[in-house]
């Protein structure tokens, strides 16, 4: 009987990894790469700036439980050959290697690179929808960066001009949305299109970048792009309040759609209007909305009025709590008052403006009272007043019914404004719908970070290498959201399910889910008497029926054929 030992057995990890491979693969994104990053392999190199960016991805993408976070050493215990190509090994994706793929990637361009690569796989794989969703967050950035003074004084340069953007943003302070203002950060900015929610296109900005401004020129960044491309429509741009008033001053360059501030006055009034004073529409799923015409700024558009039963809960019960508060603010402000000494009725009347300020729903009516003293001992005599020793304030906390009956009606309701006055191309009851996709791009915020943005240093020994590590994580929710899209669509064609993480069966599944399945699987290789054989182990019916929905490549790299509608192991 022949002894099994390390010396002759020996295992890898694979897990869900050749699911992220084998897309990567199918959107052909090595090649696209390569095309335009070419690298002489014969001068040394062993592997492309393609395979390099596909590392990184996989890298990106093979921790489900935890935040993204890209090391070299991730590929030492894993299948190299079969993901990235025969003959590649851990050692060939080193530091250095890596980092000089994003360098290269900064050096042609990082937002140029990603459009060039995005508009083509989402019209080659029939992902391109009629609406584009941008929206933008910052990411949070440890430690310490070289920075390129070239580099700054063209961003410097840049910033007044539109027409241009600078790839290499400055890490600096600015309003931090992962509330970590003591850190530094940057801006990234990310416009998704159609059902599986793709990447159509990203942009890396410092991070002190106001949304105000970014978006509309992301926007007009990405008209200029497509009109070189012909063969695509003219989208409608959707984005958040932060672009409303860019949309308004420029609604003859492109249609929009976008949430109205409750600071303008005009919405506000909207807001605060009672039930009985809108004709509305009840839309399903606790939804009711309200089309009207408007003329905002001498600008055509129309308003939609939204009312949500399940928001209207959710921000009534912290509305109360508010409420509470600022009640209790008010008496505890008014206790302090009523316990200070005032040398003058003036001072006690400034006292009293400066407390209530702070109040939103309540107000402290207080007058101030004369407080005598008498210089004698003893008790004074009657009708004997004392000597005026100073004042204070004396009253009650009434509570503003008015203002919160106002914000309370306001509670569930928001506008959308649109300059798509054509109701055939954009029906009224779609507006909210189509507002919704909206969700997709701020749920590619929440995949690309969680809380922060760490990579280790070893990437990031400079500026420049921020903004092309931004891509590839952008990437690395374009691998992910392709994958998941095509994994319901063809479960829905075939009519066939994967259970959930409750055990039931779905046809919509997440690929976070289907990707915690694959844990364990690992390819074991068995060597003895110079016979080598190599099997993918721990592989379930379950998961054999996933892989099926893959394609080829992904049965390939799981060591798997189909013949006769039968899954068969093929082991090497």
């Amino acid at each position: 009987m022949i002894e099994l030992t390390d010396k002759n057995v020996s295992g890898k990890v694979l897990d869900h990894l050749g699911l992220v491979a084998s897309t990567i693969y199918d959107i052909g994104l090595v090649q696209k790469i390569d095309t335009r990053l070419p690298l002489s392999l014969n001068k040394g190199a062993k592997v492309t700036i393609g395979q390099r960016v596909a590392a990184m991805i996989i890298n990106g993408l093979g921790f489900m439980n935890t935040r993204l976070y890209m090391f070299p050493e991730f590929l030492d215990n894993k299948p190299v050959d079969r993901l990235l190509g025969d003959g590649l090994i851990a050692e060939d994706f080193n530091d250095d290697a890596l980092g000089r793929a994003l360098d290269a990637i900064h050096e042609y361009g990082t937002n140029q690179l990603f459009s060039e690569i995005a508009f083509p796989i989402a019209i080659e794989q029939k992902l391109m929808g009629t609406s584009i969703h941008l929206d933008s967050s910052s990411l949070s950035v440890h430690g310490e960066y070289i920075e390129d003074e070239d580099s700054i004084k063209l961003l410097d340069d840049n910033e007044s001009n539109s027409e241009t953007l600078a790839t290499t943003p400055r890490i600096t302070h600015g309003f931090s949305k992962d509330h970590r203002p003591d850190l530094k950060q940057v801006v990234i900015n990310i416009a998704t299109t159609g059902a599986a929610g793709f990447p159509i296109m990203m942009e890396s900005h410092s991070g002190n970048a106001s949304d105000q401004k970014i978006l509309y020129e992301a926007v007009k960044r990405m008209q200029k792009f497509c009109k070189e491309l012909n063969e695509l429509p003219d989208f409608m741009y959707v984005a958040d309040s932060a672009m409303y008033n860019s949309c308004v001053n420029n609604s003859a360059d492109f249609i929009w759609m976008s949430r109205v501030p409750e600071s303008i006055s005009e919405a506000k009034t909207w807001l605060q209007k009672e039930d009985d004073n809108f004709a509305w529409k009840d839309i399903g799923n606790g939804y009711r909305v309200c089309t009207t015409k408007s003329k905002y700024k001498d600008i055509d558009q129309r308003w939609c009025v939204v009312s949500s039963e399940q928001a209207y809960k959710r921000e009534i019960v912290t509305f109360e709590k508010n409420v509470i508060k600022d009640m209790e603010l008010a008496e505890k402000a008014l206790k302090k008052l009523s316990h200070q000494h005032f040398s003058c009725k003036q001072d006690a009347t400034e006292a009293l403006k400066k407390s209530t300020p702070k109040l939103k729903y309540h107000q402290i009516t207080a007058a101030p009272i004369i407080i005598r003293k008498h210089q004698q001992n003893g008790r004074p005599k009657k009708g004997v007043l004392g000597n005026i020793a100073g004042y204070k304030l004396q009253g009650e906390v009434i509570k503003d019914t008015k203002k919160i009956d106002l914000a309370r009606v306001m509670k569930g309701r928001f506008i959308l404004a649109t300059n798509q006055l054509n109701t055939d191309l954009l029906p009224d009851e779609r507006i909210l719908s189509e507002y919704k996709e909206q969700s997709k791009t701020e749920s590619g915020f929440k995949f690309i970070k969680d809380n922060s943005f760490e990579v280790s240093s070893i990437f990031l020994k400079k500026t420049e290498r921020v903004a092309a590590l931004m891509m590839i994580m952008t990437l690395c929710l374009m691998v992910y959201s392709v994958a998941q899209y095509r994994l319901r669509e063809s479960l829905k064609e075939l009519n066939e399910h994967v259970p959930n993480q409750n055990g039931k069966l779905t046809q919509n599944p997440t690929i976070k889910r289907v990707f915690k399945l694959f844990q364990g699987v690992q390819v074991l290789t068995v060597a003895i008497n110079d016979i080598e054989q190599v099997l993918v182990i721990n592989l379930n019916t379950t998961l054999k029926s996933i892989l099926k929905h893959f394609g080829t490549r992904a049965m390939e790299i799981y060591g798997l054929t189909i013949q006769n509608n039968t899954v068969l192991s093929n082991a090497k």
